[in-house]
């Protein structure tokens, strides 16, 4: 069974409040396990285990959430196309970053590879300047991008990440020479928001909540967000509406094993389906502030497709692959 802390246990008891949502897919749902490829707390984690506790609210029971980390999530994803294959009872968390560390690391598996069950959730990106920034705006930066991409550093997450492959596009959708982007790799938010603040770059890139509260305290000046449209609930102008035409997500998704049957695959997709319109959900993305994104099936599948051309296109301009 799941490993649950006491945090653990009351969050699944509030769930449990409302009448069990799934009905015959559930059954199908009995010992699942959701691999997460990555290390416990991080964002893939928490879905699997939120996505687990959803469905057991829901009636499946003997759900597990194992973690398999390492090397951007594509260990874990070798491990579901090689020792899972043909199997109906296994998913796999994913995400956009995953595309970027396939391609990195010349992983010799790929999305490609599973069964695409659905997207999930997502959060859009910032570009944010310290307060002090001569950089007041989007068309500032963008400016000076184009006059010399190489002259602004851009501070942000891994090499190949979410947060480097906005920038390529940023950079690019400026007139700016992307081959020249200069982009500064941070392990962490924290190191980020360091050289933003201390002036060791000159703009950062990072998920809105990353950098949420130095944004309210007035540290941080954003410049834009990298969703399609104006969101609810967020006065931040989009890319879009400045005239840098990019909109990017960094959303989570949820995969099975390849060769399963075309019935096993429905019983996963009707699950998913089910656990994701229930109030349970619903209240997870409101307690964890994330976006819904749901994209089922196919249509998730066409996504996988346009974004890793997308990212293959960005991380070659700037030289992270061949």
């Amino acid at each position: 069974m799941i490993r649950r802390t006491f945090s653990h246990a009351l969050f699944a008891l509030s769930l449990m409040a409302g009448a069990s949502f799934l009905t015959g897919a559930a059954q199908a749902m009995d010992n699942l396990r959701i691999i997460a490829p990555a290390k416990p707390g991080g964002g893939w984690d928490q879905t699997a285990r939120a996505l687990a506790e959803v469905m057991a609210a829901g009636g499946a029971k003997g759900i597990t959430v194992e973690n398999v980390p390492g090397a951007g999530g594509t260990v874990g994803l070798a491990q579901l196309i090689d020792q899972e294959k043909g199997k109906p009872d296994v998913l796999m968390v994913n995400g956009l970053v995953m595309l970027g560390a396939i391609l990195t690391n010349q992983s010799p598996v790929n999305l490609g590879m599973t069964t695409p069950i659905a997207r999930l959730t997502g959060e859009y990106e910032v570009i944010v300047v310290p307060a002090a920034s001569e950089v007041k705006t989007l068309a500032d930066l963008a400016a000076k991008m184009k006059a010399d991409a190489g002259s602004v550093a851009i501070g942000g997450g891994s090499a190949g990440g979410t947060d480097h492959i906005l920038a390529g596009l940023v950079v690019k959708a400026a007139g700016g020479d992307v081959t020249k982007l200069n982009y500064v790799p941070f392990s962490g938010g924290g190191e980020a928001l360091a050289a933003i603040l201390g002036g060791h770059v000159v703009a950062g890139i990072s998920g809105l909540s990353e950098w949420s509260g130095q944004i309210a305290s007035g540290e941080l000046r954003v410049l834009g967000i990298s969703a399609p449209e104006r969101q609810a609930g967020i006065d931040i102008p989009t890319l879009k509406e400045q005239g840098i035409d990019v909109e990017l997500a960094n959303w989570r998704a949820i995969v099975a094993a390849p060769g399963i049957d075309d019935a096993q695959k429905k019983a996963l997709l009707d699950a998913v389906d089910q656990a994701v319109k229930s109030d349970a959900w619903k209240k997870v993305l409101a307690d964890k502030k994330w976006t819904d994104l749901y994209l089922p099936g196919d249509q998730f599948a066409q996504l996988i497709e346009k974004e890793n051309a997308l990212t293959t296109e960005v991380l070659k301009s700037v030289g992270l692959v061949q």
